[in-house]
């Protein structure tokens, strides 16, 4: 493959005008020690960097690609509604038809409300949260990332059921104070969080299959645990399904795990490709949003016509015949060759995977949650990474987040990528 120079000449062009040359800390490829390749274009299954360099995508723009790049469809349509206007900052009919698309096929959503990204889904989520609840404080997951707001933007603290530690300079200590950091799949802490700060806890948020330390599965009983210690409790519970939100399920985790939250933000795959985020629940919770109710929330480019036509024909198209059994299929294949190439070799991978996503880790123990999840060898995976990269294959340039597939990844590409993959796994 030839060398991305053209890549390497616009980083440090876009080095002088964007902080750290990117607009989202990830892809400056600093984790793997390495500059990012810069993308001029996608289809289907592929992306082509600037140099006209051909890759298997496995990111998938983080996950909303679940139909590949440039779906006709998806494409036909946006190219009808952008003649009709961009924004009006007005209500229209595509808002309703995609809120209607959403509430049919999530069991806990009654109401929805559009916002601009999965961020702005679950900052206004706990803002809903504390304002129905008249409570304050937020116990989250570590390792569960929900954006970058102040609220949730927070590091565990010194043991489990403690208030956390701002995770960022510019996020007061103050508001740390109001969130409460405990392990992924641990029951105890939860219990224990509550003993200490219940009557004050005003929501639990967490991702139902935590996806952004890498995929990692909820252990048996353990939502259906959260959604009992919070109705017992007077506390809200969130889900942050926009990564799994239509992906894993058609009515994402909550279809799939039977668990009904009271809140559930939504991203990604519902704008099909184009910036969107929503938050919905419960009529009587969702009521509470002005202009009904006393908590405020507003955004000038919400409900974006755009990303209402590219969401509306996504779920539409996911709606139809057998297609999420396909996608399991798919995921199934790839993760059991790669299983059996590394198993034949004897290096220790752990894989984690359900229907449209996996990880896998460089560790010999089972991966849970946060702590194990660190403990994977990052070395080695810096070297894994850029040779796949080489050979073609476009993964996350980070060991802790997750692998995409699209319908678009035919079976010639999960073979070309096993194939790659046995020569990478053997040369390490």
């Amino acid at each position: 493959m030839e060398k991305a120079n053209k890549s390497e000449e616009l980083f440090s062009r876009a080095r002088e005008v964007i902080p750290g040359g990117v607009n989202s800390p990830v892809r400056a490829f600093k984790t793997v020690e390495s500059n990012p390749v810069f993308i001029d274009r996608g289809e289907g299954p592929y992306i082509y960097d600037v140099d006209g360099n051909r890759y298997i995508d496995y990111v998938l723009s983080w996950g909303p690609l679940i139909l590949g790049h440039a779906h006709p469809e998806v494409v036909q349509n946006l190219h009808k509604a952008v003649f009709k206007g961009t924004s009006y900052g007005a209500p229209t009919r595509l808002e309703t038809e995609l809120a209607e698309i959403i509430v049919d096929a999530l069991p806990a959503v009654e109401k929805v409300r559009m916002v601009n990204s999965g961020t702005e889904a679950t900052m206004s989520a706990l803002r809903l949260a504390r304002g129905y609840t008249g409570r304050c404080k937020i116990l989250k997951m570590s390792g569960c990332y929900h954006g970058h707001n102040d609220s949730l933007l927070i590091e565990a603290g010194s043991g489990p059921a403690t208030l956390g530690n701002p995770g960022s300079p510019g996020i007061p200590e103050s508001f740390a104070r109001e969130t409460i950091v405990v392990p992924y799949n641990d029951f105890e802490s939860v219990e224990k969080a509550f003993a200490v700060y219940g009557s004050d806890i005003a929501a639990v948020i967490l991702e139902p299959v935590a996806a952004n330390m890498g995929v990692i599965l909820p252990e048996e009983g353990y939502l259906n645990f959260l959604r009992d210690i919070t109705r017992k409790e007077g506390s809200l519970l969130i889900f942050d399904e926009v990564i799994t939100g239509f992906r894993v399920a058609y009515g994402g985790a909550e279809e799939l795990y039977g668990v009904d939250p009271d809140l559930t933000c939504l991203g990604k795959i519902i704008g099909g490709g184009l910036p969107v985020g929503a938050y919905g629940g419960r009529r009587e919770i969702m009521d509470y949003i002005a202009p009904d109710g006393p908590v405020y929330q507003a955004g000038t480019l919400s409900g974006n016509p755009l990303a209402m036509t590219a969401g509306i024909t996504t779920l539409k198209i996911l709606g139809k015949g057998n297609f999420y059994q396909q996608l399991r299929e798919k995921t199934d294949y790839l993760v059991r060759g790669m299983q059996e190439i590394c198993r034949d070799k004897g290096i220790p991978v752990r894989f984690n995977s359900l229907t449209g996503l996996f990880s896998q880790f460089f560790s010999e123990r089972e991966v849970r949650d946060y702590q194990s999840a660190s403990q994977t060898d990052r070395k080695l995976f810096i070297k894994f990474f850029k040779m796949m990269l080489e050979k073609g294959i476009y993964l996350a340039p980070s060991p802790f987040e997750a692998t995409f597939i699209s319908q678009a990844h035919q079976q010639k590409d999960l073979d070309q990528t096993l194939e790659i993959y046995r020569e990478v796994i053997n040369s390490l």
